[in-house]
């Protein structure tokens, strides 16, 4: 499902070179429940990034689905990710002047796989959403943000679905809730990667990786 390979990612600062990923290699199968864990610094956020597609490693191979992600062009890397992977970001990323349905059929992908207004709805109402739908983002509270994140991250029906630090924002009962969506899409076969900080998801993985100066440790 997922394959890291002597994977580095290095960025040049002002004060010099700074490795983020130091030659990770790992294997997530498909229908895991993966947490990532380690301290502000470590690479997990560069690690998730890197496996979505959306930056480039300085060395190494990342094979997802049994594609090489990066040989591909950006156009088919953006159909890659809209068609295989759903991302839940601990901002939400909403659009602040659409409503909460709005936001979903903005999701790529969507005229694609003629995914409509139903489907979306059905989401909304499996979410505990209906009646914020015709809300924009700024009238709801921050849990309910994230379960409209979480809505639109599976409008498409990924396969893989990442979520970065998805409980960072919320009180303890609202991280439970999105942590147990998660849950939900991992018990009907789909692949979850949790980067996190916190406990909330570790009754429900099946595995931690840990990182450490961009090395699993």
């Amino acid at each position: 499902m997922v394959q890291f390979q002597d994977v580095s990612k290095i960025y040049k600062t002002r004060r010099g070179l700074v490795k983020a990923l130091d030659n990770v290699n790992m294997q997530i199968n498909k229908g895991e429940f993966v947490i990532i864990r380690g301290a502000s610094g470590s690479g997990k956020t560069t690690l998730l990034m890197a496996l979505g597609g959306m930056l480039h490693p300085t060395n190494g191979l990342i094979n997802v689905e049994g594609k090489d992600i990066y040989r591909m062009n950006e156009r088919e890397r953006a159909n890659f990710r809209a068609e295989k992977i759903g991302f839940v970001f601990q901002m939400f990323h909403l659009v602040p002047y659409l409503n909460v349905l709005e936001n979903l059929l903005l999701y790529p992908g969507v005229v694609k796989n003629k995914t409509g207004v139903s489907e979306a709805e059905a989401l909304l109402e499996r979410l505990n959403l209906s009646n914020r739908k015709y809300h924009r983002p700024s009238e709801l509270s921050a849990g309910e943000k994230q379960r409209a994140a979480i809505a639109r991250a599976l409008l498409n029906n990924p396969k893989i679905l990442l979520a970065d630090e998805p409980t960072g924002n919320l009180d303890p009962e609202n991280a439970t809730e999105v942590i147990e969506y998660l849950a939900e899409f991992h018990k009907k076969g789909g692949t979850v990667i949790v980067v996190t900080h916190g406990n909330v998801a570790n009754n429900y993985a099946d595995r931690i990786i840990q990182l450490r100066e961009g090395r699993i440790v």
